[in-house]
């Protein structure tokens, strides 16, 4: 009984271990319980040896993929091994001893890489085709020459239709010449048989991994240094790249220090260029202010200048333009305005005069003097023709937190004011609002500033501030380079575009 089964195609699973082997029953040895196959496939990939045996003990499952009839049974499975790869696949399934058909299936595919048969190796093999490969060809025959009938096509190649018609003719092998010349263009692109298309897929996945790269392009760098050919730019040699606003044009080199001033600087800023800043004494920024004004600059036309740029900033910090537009005067911001009688107050006054013309609430606080300033007289019969409210008692003040509270009471002569009752409630009134504060010239002592502020704004030269003033910006008031020269300072603006920069510490 057991030589009924030589011959046979099987499949053969030996559990994960050992895995699933195909082929030709070539041997069966009742006394020792073993098979043998000849020509087997190894989880889908040809095995180097030509034959293999199991024991009993080893086979977990066995399946009878084919068997052969008598006469073609060897011919079948030659075609399929060298159609697909794996025996077994694409032939007829005959019937078993006790009369049922064993269902074929693929075998499990591998990830290695697999030998695909050249079609140049298909030609020199005779081809046989099987009873379902003939009826399937002769079905797509009948349909080609419909199709070609009905629209007037001629076919020229038909490698399959000797065969469709007689079904036990074998096809016969296409010459590479015709007419005793050549092939044409058209016989060489579209004559080849469609038998001969190899039915396995493709790995790309095992054979891509055989592609070492590190090699390749180690390879490519070698061959560059020997030809003296320019090698590829590593991340430090990687090309310059600029911003919009930068020169790509050589340029002297950029000095970052442009300001000298005459003693040693306590604290030095730099401005998001990276231009420094140095401070300035109170001694010498007062001086520099007495000179400007000697030459022309007066109290006046500073007031101005500083209003104007502190409102400019005060605008900024409530939301610029999208808040303050016509479509949004439903939002009006609100501003406290808290001045003492003095040049300080005299600046902030003019800054109320310009947020109010700018559509901004403003409310006053100036505390009640016989005898006021000059400057502030002045500024003051501006403010009243703008719609900003004046008021000189904090119970006048909001109850509410407001948008903005700018700070304009210290100043650095008149220390006694620190100490009047309406000081004091202002800055008790200002420290329990939620509002952020913004101080224009602060003084430098910590201990003299009654009001922490977020921001603060110096005029010409920054004072070494500390902490509690905040951020930092500088305006330019309009002093003239040549009035530095005269206080012993080498000044180079670093303003650039703009009149009020951020500074930052260094």
């Amino acid at each position: 009984m057991a030589t009924d089964w030589l011959g046979s195609i099987v499949s053969i699973n030996c559990g994960e271990s050992l895995g699933v082997y195909q082929g030709r029953v070539s041997a069966v040895d009742q006394v020792s319980q073993t098979i043998s196959l000849t020509r087997p496939f190894h989880n889908g990939v040809k095995c180097l040896v030509p034959e293999v045996t199991f024991r009993a003990r080893d086979i977990t499952e066995l399946k009878i993929l084919e068997i052969p009839a008598p006469g073609d049974s060897r011919r079948c499975g030659d075609l399929q091994q060298m159609e697909t790869g794996i025996p077994g696949v694409g032939c007829q399934v005959g019937p078993s001893q006790n009369g049922t058909g064993k269902a074929l299936k693929k075998p499990i595919s591998s990830s290695a890489p697999q030998n695909i048969p050249r079609r140049t190796d298909m030609k020199n093999q005779d081809i046989i085709i099987s009873p379902q490969q003939q009826c399937s060809k002769s079905y797509m025959d009948r349909h080609l020459e419909t199709l070609t009938q009905s629209k007037g096509f001629r076919r020229r190649h038909n490698s399959w239709s000797s065969s469709s018609r007689h079904p036990n003719q074998v096809t016969p092998k296409k010459s590479g010449l015709k007419n005793g010349q050549m092939k044409s263009k058209d016989d060489e692109c579209f004559g080849d048989d469609i038998d001969e298309i190899p039915d396995t897929d493709f790995d790309f996945e095992g054979n891509l991994a055989l592609f070492d790269k590190a090699a390749v392009f180690e390879e490519i760098e070698t061959y560059e240094r020997r030809s003296g050919t320019r090698s590829r730019g590593t991340p430090s040699e990687k090309p310059a790249r600029y911003r919009h606003d930068e020169n790509i044009l050589e340029s002297e080199p950029i000095v970052y220090r442009r300001i000298v001033v005459p003693q040693n600087a306590n604290k030095e800023f730099c401005t998001d260029s990276g231009l420094v800043v140095p401070s300035v004494s109170y001694e010498l920024h007062k001086k520099l202010l007495s000179v400007a004004e000697k030459h022309g600059l007066t109290l006046e036309r500073r007031l101005e200048m500083t209003g104007v740029c502190a409102s400019q900033m005060a605008l900024s910090l409530l939301g610029g333009p999208n808040r303050l537009n016509p479509k949004n005067v439903h939002q009006r911001p609100t501003v406290a305005l808290l001045c003492g009688p003095h040049v300080k107050g005299a600046q902030g006054i003019s800054c109320g005069r310009h947020l109010s013309n700018h559509d901004v609430h403003v409310i006053l606080f100036l505390p009640n003097f016989v005898k006021m300033l000059e400057s502030i007289t002045n500024e003051l019969n501006l403010f009243s023709k703008t719609q900003g409210q004046q008021v000189s008692s904090v119970k006048d003040l909001p109850d509410t937190p407001v948008d903005l509270v700018i700070n304009c009471l210290d100043c650095h002569e008149n220390a006694f004011l620190r100490d009047q009752p309406w000081y004091k409630a202002v800055v008790d009134w200002a420290n329990q609002n939620r509002a952020p504060v913004l101080s224009i010239d602060p003084p430098i002592s910590e201990m003299e500033l009654g009001i922490d502020a977020k921001w603060s704004l110096a005029l010409g030269l920054p004072l070494p501030l500390g902490e509690r003033a905040g951020r930092v910006y500088l305006c330019d008031i309009g002093i003239p380079q040549k009035v530095f020269q005269e206080v012993g300072i080498n000044y180079h603006s670093p303003f650039g575009c703009k009149f009020v920069i951020p500074l930052h510490s260094t």
